[in-house]
Order: C-alpha cells, then structure tokens, then sequence
C-alpha cells in the first residue's frame, strides 16, 4: 500500500529506541540531584532511579523540643529531590523521544 511505512524499518526503529532509553535509564541512575531545606539546614540527594542516596542533617537543627519543625524540613527536602529527579528523567526521556510523550515511559 501506498504512503504505509515499511513495517521492517518502523521495528528497526523502535528497536535502536528502546536500547537508546534502556542506556539512558541506566546513565541517569548514575547521575545525581541535590535538593536542601531551611537554608541548607537539611540536604537530600537522589538519584535519576528518584532513590534517595543521602540526607544529612546540620546538628544545629536537631532541637528535642522541636522535633516537627526537623520532619517538615526532612520531608520538603525530600520532595524538592525527588522532584528534581522526576524532572531530570523527563527532559533527558523528552530528549530522546524528540519530546513525544510515550505511555509509561514519562
């Protein structure tokens, strides 16, 4: 048929991009994100697989009778990296697809 694609080549296609995405998911579980909060009291770092690699904590923070105050500034660093991570992953995907939006990968 005429102005159909040629079924060969569209596999071709397909197959060469999800080895390109299978290395960058890979690339990006190397690559890493650092969020912090309260000025820098608290800092999370995660990773493109959005795992958290590290959180530390400045001593100067941990107060005993203020123990919220601390899980409100772990909690919000946490989510600051963990969004960088998504964001990360998206335009690197974006990058890649020439930023169509494919179900499941994004």
């Amino acid at each position: 048929m005429k102005g159909m694609p040629n079924m060969g080549n569209l596999l071709k296609t397909a197959q060469k991009l999800q080895e390109r995405m299978a290395k960058l998911q890979e690339e990006l579980g190397e690559r890493k994100v650092e969020a912090s909060a309260g000025g820098g009291m608290v800092t999370v770092v995660a990773s493109g697989k959005q795992d958290i690699v590290s959180i530390k904590i400045d001593p100067e923070v941990v107060d005993a009778n203020d123990v919220e105050m601390l899980e409100d500034l772990v909690l919000a660093a946490v989510n600051d990296a963990l969004f960088q991570a998504k964001q990360m992953v998206t335009e690197e995907m974006s990058k890649l697809t020439g930023g169509v939006s494919i179900p499941g990968i994004m």
